[in-house]
């Protein structure tokens, strides 16, 4: 049998290195911040997308009603009030909002969440107030946004994202180029983006309850 040179098989370490290495990080990061019991509950959505090759449900704790923490969702989207994420990259440099913007607040189902620019984005699929809001391209992929009220008077805010590949489509580069490495990053981002916003929310909506009973 002939033995495979020195360095072919350094480059086969490596490589089987590399890809045990990304399939941990894929593992962790498809789940940051959710429990067990949040990865496998059934959320308003699952049922579009059949054996997602990308399914990744992330979760953040906030300490504030599920009042509080809606309006923030409602309102996102780029031209709107933004990602509460990295602006530079998902906003064209433009601050998401700091403030709830009333003008933002109605949808219905049909809407468009814009993505970028051009107007391209995800449709609101379903809603209910203060519980969840499903978005869907109508073709491979939702985002789901759930929020529960948690024991100790908070919010428990979990998204889920869900995606089958098309591996025949040039969108397959988009998937696997952009989705893949950079979705994490940005969506941790924008979960803390809606957390820090929502307690302050909360903070400034106790402190009026307190100044009007004086």
């Amino acid at each position: 049998m002939r033995m495979k040179h020195p360095t072919t098989m350094k480059a086969l370490a490596s490589g089987a290195g590399v890809t045990a290495l990304f399939g941990t990080y894929r593992r962790w990061h498809l789940r940051w911040g959710a429990t067990g019991e949040e990865v496998l509950r059934i959320m308003p959505g699952d049922e579009i997308i059949e054996h997602p090759t990308f399914d990744a449900t992330r979760a953040v704790t906030v300490a504030a009603r599920p009042e509080d923490v809606w309006p923030w969702i409602v309102q996102i989207g780029f031209g709107r009030a933004g990602w509460y994420s990295y602006d530079l990259l998902d906003n064209l440099g433009r601050g998401s909002a700091e403030a709830i913007i009333p003008k933002l607040q109605h949808i219905r189902v049909g809407d468009v969440v814009p993505i970028g620019p051009g107007g391209q984005g995800q449709f609101i699929t379903s809603f209910e107030p203060n519980h969840w809001v499903v978005w869907s391209d109508r073709k491979r992929a939702t985002w789901t946004w759930g929020i529960y009220p948690s024991e100790t008077g908070g919010t428990r805010l979990v998204t889920r994202v869900r995606i089958r590949y098309d591996w025949t489509s040039p969108t397959i580069l988009f998937s696997l180029l952009l989705v893949e490495p950079w979705d994490f990053p940005m969506m941790r981002k924008c979960l803390l983006g809606i957390k820090r916003r929502a307690e302050a929310l909360a903070r400034s909506r106790r402190a009026a309850d307190r100044e009007h009973r004086t």
